[in-house]
C-alpha cells in the first residue's frame, strides 16, 4: 500500500521539530555559534517550505515569521537573546500543533507569539519586499551576489502524474528563488498538441540559474520530498565550463553589451589587486583551480546508510523471531534423547541461526537513550523558569542502547523523578549560597550497561531526603509502627507508595503524593526495579535497574511439584542445595544459612499450593533486586531456557506473582516469576518474624 504523503510529512516534520527544540537549546548556551544558528534557520526553511508542499498551509505560515527572524539572526541584525529563545520553544510546539492538528491548535495563542516576536525584530528599511523582486535592483538588473556565493545551474523535470498526487512545482520555484538570486526559464519541448493535453498531466521542465550562498546540501533539500519521482541536475557555474553571461545572452535575458562590459571590470579588478601586490598571478591561477573541485558537489550522492522502517515491522519481525526460537527449542527437546546424528547436526545449526537471528533483530529496536535524555533538556528549562531557580542539567551515558519499547515507557517515570528533584531536591539560590554551594542547582543524568541490565540514576546536589520527615509522616499514615528499627535506605523506599508526600505545600509542579507510585509501578511493569539513596545536604540518588528488552530474555528453568516457571536469570544470584536437615532446622523462621548470613526464603509449593508430595532434596535459588536478597525453594533446577515472553491476559491481570508466560519446547506454558514482588514477599515475612 502507498504511504500517505502526509504522514511521511509528519514524520519528517517530528524530527525536524526535535532538531529545532535541540539547536535552540544549544543556541542558548552558545549564541555566537554561527552553525547552530544556520542548523535552526535549514529546519525552518525545510518546514516551511515542505508544509507547503503537502498542503499544511497554516503551519507553513507561521513557520515564515519565524524563519525570518533566524534570517536576521544570520545576517547579524537579530541578537539570539533567552527571550528570542523562549518564544522560538513556545512556537516550535505550536508548529507541531498545527502539523499534527490544525483545527485544533489554540490561534490566540499563535497570534500572541507573533506579537511577541514583531517585538523582537526590527522592520525591515523602507522599499524593501522580501516576496517580490528579491535579488534585484529597481532598474531591473541583477543585484551584486552576497559575500560567499556561489552559481548553480539546476535542470529539473518532475513526474508526468506529479500534480495529481498533490506537488505544485511554483511552490519548488519559490522555494529556489528564496535561496538567492534566481532566473527561471520553462522548457515547454514536452508540450503536445493542445489536442492531445491532459489537463492533468505537467509536461513543463525548468531551468534555473541560481547564486546563492547556501551550500548545495540546501538545493537538495528543496526537493527533498519529490527526488525518487523526477529528474534532477545541479551544475557549479564555474571558469572553463559554460559560463553564466552565455547562459543569460541565449536566453535574452541578459544584452551582449552588459556581459562584455562586465567581464572587463572583472579582468581590470584582478589587474590592479596583481599590480598592487594583493595577489600574485600564481594566485590566480591556483583559485581557479581549487574552484574546480566543487564540480564534485554535483556528482550523485552515496547510497544512504540507513532506511526508516515502521515500528509496527519490527514488531512484527520479533514475534516472528520469538516464533523461531520456540521451534528451535522444540526441535531441540525432541530429538535430545535419539541418536539422529544427521537430525541434531541440523538441529544445531538452526539453533545458531536462530540466535543470530534473534541478536539482530534486537538489535535493529536497540536505540540509544540519548533520544529520550535530549527531551528533558526542555523540560528542565521549564522548570527552573517555573520556579524560579538556575538549573543545569547535565548527562552521561547517551550512547547506552535500550530496547525501543522501554525508551517509549521510560518517559514519563523519569519526567516525575526531575520534577521531583527541581522542585523538592534543589535549593533556592539564597539557601544553596548559605551553605557554600553553587547558586545554580545541578540534575544529572546518566545511564551504563550492567551485564544484562540497564541503570539509569536521576540524581541532584540539592538538600537530600528529610529521613525524619519521612518516619514522622509514614507513622501518621500507619505505614510503619512508631519506633520501628528501619535504616535510613527502608525509609526512603516509603516515598514509593500511593499518595505519600512530605511536601509542606502544593505547587504547581509536585506535592500531591501522585507520582513516586506511579514511578514504581511502571518500573514493576518494565520488570525493572528502584534503589533510593541520600544524604542530608549532599543530594539525593534513584536508580533504576532495568532489563536490555521485554521481548526475549534469559531465564532459570525451575520445576515445583508438576509446574515448571521461568526465573529471570539477570536475578539470580546463586542455587544451593537445602538438605533435609536444613529443612527441618527452617521449618517456622524460614530462613537460610548462606556463609555466614541469614536469608529469608519462599517456599514456592507453599505459596503456589502445590498437592504433589516435595522432592528429598530441594534446591534454593537465591534472588536480589537491588541490594534485597531472598531464596525461592524449587523441586528441581531444569537449567538455562532462553524466554520468549508473552503477556498474560486481562484476566490474569491482578496475578501479582507472575510477570508474564513463555511456551517451552515440548508446547507447554511455563510462568515468569515476578521477583520484584517475591522479594516483597519475602521481606514483608523477614518484618514480621522480627516483630514477633
Amino acid at each position: 500500500m502507498a504511504a500517505d504523503p502526509a504522514q511521511t510529512f509528519r514524520e519528517e516534520a517530528a524530527e525536524l521539530l526535535v532538531q529545532l527544540e535541540e539547536t535552540l537549546l544549544n543556541l542558548e548556551q552558545a549564541p555566537g555559534d554561527r552553525d547552530l544558528v544556520d542548523t535552526a534557520f535549514r529546519a525552518l526553511h525545510t518546514l516551511k517550505g515542505s508544509g507547503a508542499m503537502f498542503g499544511f498551509d497554516a503551519a507553513a505560515a507561521f513557520t515564515h515569521h519565524l524563519e525570518n527572524a533566524f534570517d536576521l539572526v544570520r545576517q547579524g541584525r537579530l541578537a539570539v537573546t533567552s527571550p528570542l529563545i523562549g518564544v522560538g520553544l513556545a512556537a516550535r510546539d505550536h508548529i507541531r500543533a498545527l502539523i499534527e492538528d490544525a483545527a485544533g491548535a489554540d490561534p490566540a495563542g499563535g497570534e500572541a507569539l507573533l506579537a511577541q516576536l514583531a517585538e523582537m525584530v526590527e522592520a525591515p528599511p523602507a522599499g524593501e519586499d522580501e516576496d517580490e523582486g528579491e535579488g534585484w535592483r529597481e532598474d531591473g538588473e541583477p543585484a551584486p551576489a552576497p559575500r560567499g556565493a556561489a552559481t548553480w545551474r539546476i535542470r529539473f523535470a518532475l513526474a508526468r502524474d506529479a500534480m495529481e498526487r498533490g506537488t505544485n512545482p511554483l511552490l519548488l520555484l519559490d522555494e529556489l528563488c528564496g535561496l538567492g538570486t534566481a532566473t527561471v526559464t520553462a522548457n515547454t519541448d514536452d508540450l503536445p498538441d493542445l489536442d492531445d493535453i491532459d489537463p492533468a498531466a505537467l509536461y513543463l521542465r525548468w531551468d534555473v540559474i541560481l547564486t546563492t550562498a547556501q551550500p548545495r546540501s540546501a538545493i537538495d533539500d528543496v526537493f527533498i520530498f519529490v527526488l525518487d519521482d523526477m529528474t534532477l541536475a545541479v551544475e557549479s557555474i564555474l571558469a572553463g565550463e559554460e559560463r553564466l553571461g552565455d547562459i543569460l545572452v541565449d536566453r535574452g535575458a541578459v544584452a551582449p553589451e552588459a556581459v562584455e562590459a562586465a567581464a572587463a571590470r572583472q579582468e581590470r579588478l584582478g589587474a590592479l589587486l596583481v599590480r598592487d601586490g594583493k595577489v600574485s598571478p600564481d594566485g590566480v591561477q591556483a583559485a581557479l583551480a581549487e574552484q574546480k573541485h566543487l564540480r564534485k558537489e554535483g556528482e550523485e550522492a552515496p547510497a544512504a546508510g540507513s532506511i526508516r522502517v515502521p515500528a509496527e515491522r519490527l514488531d512484527g519481525l520479533m514475534d516472528q523471531v520469538g516464533e523461531l526460537v520456540i521451534a528451535q527449542a522444540r526441535l531441540k527437546q525432541m530429538i535430545a534423547g535419539g541418536d539422529l546424528a544427521q537430525v541434531k547436526s541440523i538441529a544445531e545449526e538452526i539453533e545458531r541461526l536462530s540466535n543470530g537471528l534473534r541478536d539482530t533483530t534486537m538489535g535493529i529496536r536497540m536505540v540509544p537513550i540519548g533520544t529520550l535524555f535530549g527531551r528533558f533538556r526542555r523540560l528542565v528549562r521549564d522548570l527552573a523558569k517555573a520556579l524560579g531557580k538556575d538549573i543545569a542539567l547535565t548527562v552521561a551515558g547517551e550512547e547506552t542502547e535500550l530496547d525501543k519499547t522501554m525508551i517509549e515507557r521510560l518517559n514519563d517515570p523519569l519526567v516525575h523523578l526531575i520534577r521531583n528533584a527541581a522542585d523538592h531536591g534543589l535549593e533556592p539560590a539564597e539557601e544553596r549560597l548559605a551553605a557554600g554551594k553553587p547558586a545554580q542547582g545541578r540534575i544529572h543524568l546518566a545511564a551504563v550497561h550492567s551485564g544484562a541490565q540497564v541503570l539509569i540514576t536521576v540524581s541532584d546536589d540539592g538538600r537530600g531526603m528529610n529521613a525524619a520527615a519521612i518516619r514522622a509522616k509514614a507513622e501518621e499514615r500507619g505505614l510503619i509502627a512508631p519506633g520501628a528499627g528501619l535504616s535510613d535506605g527502608e525509609l526512603f523506599e516509603l516515598v514509593l507508595q500511593p499518595g505519600f508526600s512530605t511536601a509542606a505545600q502544593v505547587t504547581s509542579v509536585s506535592g500531591r503524593g501522585v507520582g513516586m507510585d506511579v514511578v514504581k509501578r511502571n518500573i514493576d511493569s518494565l520488570r525493572g526495579t528502584i534503589a533510593i539513596a541520600s544524604r542530608s545536604g549532599a543530594g539525593s540518588e534513584v536508580t533504576l535497574r532495568l532489563p536490555l528488552t521485554l521481548a526475549i530474555i534469559d531465564g532459570l528453568l525451575v520445576r515445583v511439584g508438576r509446574g515448571r516457571y521461568v526465573i529471570p536469570l539477570a536475578a539470580v544470584e546463586e542455587c544451593v542445595e537445602l538438605s533435609q536437615a536444613e529443612d527441618r532446622r527452617s521449618q517456622g523462621r524460614s530462613f537460610l544459612g548462606i556463609r555466614g548470613e541469614l536469608v529469608p526464603f519462599l517456599r514456592l509449593r507453599e505459596l503456589f499450593a502445590c498437592e504433589a508430595p516435595p522432592e528429598p532434596f530441594q534446591k534454593v535459588v537465591v534472588v536480589s533486586t537491588a541490594e534485597l536478597r531472598i531464596g525461592l525453594v524449587v523441586d528441581q533446577i531444569v537449567g538455562e531456557h532462553q524466554t520468549v515472553i508473552k503477556s498474560l491476559s486481562k484476566l490474569h491481570a491482578d496475578i501479582q506473582s507472575f510477570s508474564g508466560a513463555t511456551i517451552l519446547g515440548d508446547g507447554t506454558v511455563a510462568l515468569i516469576l515476578d521477583v520484584p514482588h517475591l522479594v516483597e514477599l519475602g521481606q514483608a515475612l523477614e518484618q514480621r518474624l522480627q516483630d514477633s
